[in-house]
């Protein structure tokens, strides 16, 4: 039995891009559009299916991070750059990396638990 999930774009034109992308996804679905109506049949969640979602969460999950430490990392290389002129200014830069590591490891954090919830929710029968 599949469930069914039909929705209209709410902006005109838009209805072709969506149902592009949702072919392209990496979610196995197969939109089919009828006028300004878009119907995604939902496949029913097997074990397998719930497994493929699982690592689908994971990536989602590990490309945060990968954001979240480029983030830090930019925000360290500004840090450097300001350390380079004074005393004052390079123990400052200091207090701020370290403000920006204990946001870093917060946000990572919070981002496994996420997951971690998400991957509990799509195992659940």
């Amino acid at each position: 039995m599949h469930a069914r999930s039909a929705s209209s774009p709410w902006e005109k034109g838009m209805g072709q891009k969506i149902e592009k992308a949702i072919r392209e996804s990496d979610l196995g679905l197969n939109p089919a559009a009828q006028g300004d109506l878009l119907r995604v049949p939902m496949p029913a969640l097997t074990e397998e299916r719930r497994k493929e979602l699982t690592k689908v969460v994971r990536h989602a999950g590990e490309e945060a991070k990968i954001a979240v430490r480029s983030v830090r990392r930019d925000a360290n290389d500004h840090l450097k750059s300001c350390s380079r002129t004074s005393s004052d200014r390079r123990r400052r830069a200091a207090r701020h990396k370290t403000k920006v590591q204990r946001l870093t490891d917060g946000t990572i954090a919070m981002i496994d638990k996420l997951v971690q919830g998400k991957e509990a929710e799509v195992m659940a029968v």
